[in-house]
């Protein structure tokens, strides 16, 4: 639940990121006051070209980043596209499915069809109508956006339909209903909470791991689609505000308080920490793997640790035995780092280490789970469902202290 855009990820902040079609009001809580999050009063997309539009339900629109500085695309279309420029100068539409060609002509222009914009471009399906790039269908708008010679291509979709796209390459689309739910409500939550705190232009989230694998809404999978629409508008808050309800694929029997993963980050009761006994039938629960001696050597460089590796130390754990902090010895001396920050730079699957050795030409290590061991542990989540528990149960499992509430 990670670049450049030279001038759009100056402030990206979280893992995760202005124009939507937001409710003009606040969240709605029945008996409970209202939910504290920007994210659901954001303005409105430009007017859409489509009749047919104003029959789809009004939804938060988010921005997902799908490619940056193309130099050209081609995107088909299943049927009726509109192609207009944002001010509407320039537009024309095209009656019949068929192919796209977008390109970059240099000094800020772009051209999609035969329409030529140093502006952004959109090329708007009709309804029923859907995208496919890269092998993936959209049925959301595409923005093309220029820069000095070349274009990002991001995508603008309802947020239900954006979760339609997320579900089922962050859970496996034949797992439990239940467990489906839940994943639901989190990847939803998470991306309201993520709108908040937008600093960039052009874009919210990315469509990888840096925010939530997502690979377009067009393909919907009848489970995802069960799942997604029977928790439609259904959040988790702590006090009455949204949060990260972050979530991983395993955590080894238990996660941990999200300042184990990140000292700099508030701990909250939904994020403390939470037991977790149904993990254990995935092939994920325990894991062994061996990581080549240079490859630490060069992690150990980068944070200004030179030398040939001698030794790494489990320099702190935290309650569920996960190391917090590794203290990496060489030749020319020793610096404890945060597990976490070695995770991603090495690969290991976890910091839930059990073992581990320096060997002549590897670093052998063992342990359990797959992830930052924070928030719903996924293998977890179906575990409980398959035992019969309901995605509300899940949720106060892997979050306590949270609210299920519907804006």
């Amino acid at each position: 639940m990670k670049l450049p855009f030279k001038y759009v990820l100056l402030g990206v902040t979280v893992l995760l990121l202005s124009a939507c079609a937001a409710p003009s009001k606040r969240a709605a809580l029945s008996a409970q006051g209202q939910i504290n999050s920007a994210a659901l009063s954001r303005p409105s997309e430009p007017q859409s070209q489509d009749p047919q539009a104003a029959a789809l339900p009004k939804d938060v629109t988010v921005r997902v980043l799908l490619a940056e500085n193309q130099r050209a695309a081609t995107i088909k279309h299943s049927g009726k596209i509109y192609i207009y420029t944002l001010d509407l100068e320039k537009k024309y539409k095209i009656s019949r499915a068929g192919t796209l060609s977008v390109k970059a002509l240099g000094k800020g222009k772009v051209q999609v069809g035969t329409l030529k914009s140093s502006k952004p471009i959109v090329i708007e399906p009709a309804r029923g109508t859907l995208l496919t790039w890269d092998t993936n269908s959209y049925a959301g708008k595409f923005y093309i956006i220029p820069t000095a010679n070349r274009f990002h291509l991001v995508e603008h979709t309802p947020l239900e339909t954006y979760l339609y796209g997320v579900l089922p390459y962050e859970m496996s689309y034949t797992w439990p209903l239940e467990a489906l739910k839940a994943q639901a409500v989190a990847a939803r939550t998470y991306t309201l909470k993520t709108l908040e705190n937008v600093k960039n232009q052009h874009f919210d989230l990315f469509s990888d791991v840096r925010s939530q694998m997502y690979k377009g809404g067009g393909k919907q999978y009848d489970s995802v689609k069960k799942a997604v629409d029977a928790t439609r508008g259904q959040v988790l808050t702590y006090q009455d505000k949204l949060f990260f309800t972050y979530y991983h694929a395993n955590c080894g029997g238990g996660t941990d308080d999200v300042r184990s993963w990140n000292p700099g980050l508030t701990s909250i009761k939904p994020l403390s920490g939470a037991s977790c006994k149904t993990d254990s039938h995935s092939k994920s629960y325990k894991w062994q793997m061996n990581v080549p001696r240079a490859k630490v050597e060069n992690y150990a460089k980068r944070v200004g640790l030179a030398g040939t590796l001698k030794s790494i130390k489990i320099a702190r754990k935290t309650d569920t035995g996960r190391a917090s902090n590794l203290t990496i010895h060489t030749s020319k001396g020793s610096k404890t780092v945060p597990c976490g920050n070695f995770r991603l730079a090495t690969g290991i699957r976890s910091c839930k280490i059990t073992k581990l050795s320096v060997r002549k030409k590897d670093v052998h290590f063992e342990g359990k789970g797959y992830g930052h061991g924070i928030g719903m542990c996924q293998d977890g989540a179906n575990g409980m469902a398959q035992d019969g528990k309901n995605y509300k149960k899940i949720l106060k499992n892997y979050y306590p202290g949270s609210e299920l509430r519907q804006i």
